[in-house]
């Protein structure tokens, strides 16, 4: 008899918890989720919003406000700081609307979440550099972008898309050079030489590149490979002319590659005494 009466109670508690989870989850009209929705991100409070256009896209994802609600969530999650979740959404979007009039402005975000996806909250309060970091996330926001200016080339976001690209090109060439003085540091110089050249043939016109060329010179020459060295520097001359690596005489005269000095004594002195 106790066993049943247990068995009933426990029935009884699992019912009265039931109705009370379909109580809370009463779904309320299409119309009240969209406007709590846009009420909670006029007011800037992205988490309720973001809960209504979840709510709205699961109950109602043919309706009437559905197109405008997946463009609101992409809207709500990239400024909810849910990057991942934005162009997720923005996926979704393009996937289910590939011929609509606001297919620019999910490309557009799409790009945006992976331009700012590699500057965690940690780089918005610290002195991170981002040119250091996984270009993943920059190369996916360049191809967005890009295909914005290909398919939509009057859309009212392709000017900012642009200078977009332009600074991911500049990043991208700032990375390489990241990797070429790495290269110099451990005396790699066949490597560092590769990498600077990879920056004057793929992302000319950048900041990098005047230092790519210094880069390229130098390594030449300490390869002894003359004919590289020279069209390097005459490169240089003709681009960056007020280059430092420039005497007053136009020589070329940049000192970059130091060779670190390895004798015991310096090992043993951390490099504060010489070999004298």
């Amino acid at each position: 008899m106790r066993s049943v009466f247990r068995l009933l109670l426990v029935s009884v508690f699992v019912l009265i918890s039931a109705c009370a989870s379909n109580q809370q989850e009463e779904v309320l009209p299409e119309e009240t989720y969209y406007e709590n929705a846009r009420s909670a991100m006029s007011a800037g409070n992205f988490n309720e919003a973001e809960t209504n256009l979840d709510y709205l896209e699961t109950y109602y994802p043919f309706g009437r406000y559905a197109e405008q609600a997946q463009l609101d969530l992409i809207y709500a999650r990239y400024q909810n700081l849910d990057l991942e979740g934005a162009r997720a959404a923005a996926d979704r979007f393009l996937r289910l609307n590939p011929q609509s009039e606001s297919a620019d402005y999910a490309l557009y975000m799409r790009g945006l979440a992976s331009y700012n996806m590699d500057i965690s909250l940690a780089g918005r309060y610290f002195p991170i550099d981002v040119t250091e970091r996984d270009p993943g996330e920059q190369r996916r926001a360049f191809r967005d972008f890009s295909e914005l200016l290909n398919r939509y080339p009057d859309s009212q976001y392709a000017a900012d898309a642009r200078q977009r690209m332009i600074a991911i090109r500049n990043r991208l060439a700032e990375l390489e050079l990241h990797a070429a003085r790495y290269y110099i540091k451990r005396e790699a110089f066949v490597a560092a030489n590769n990498r600077a050249r990879y920056v004057v043939e793929n992302f000319p016109n950048t900041p990098a590149t005047e230092e790519a060329l210094i880069i390229m010179a130098e390594t030449y020459q300490f390869l002894n490979l003359d004919k590289g060295a020279q069209d390097a520097i005459q490169l240089l001359a003709i681009n960056y002319p007020d280059s430092d690596a420039f005497n007053d005489n136009m020589k070329f005269e940049s000192n970059m590659l130091k060779r670190e000095d390895r004798s015991l004594t310096s090992v043993i002195t951390f490099g504060l005494l010489g070999d004298d």
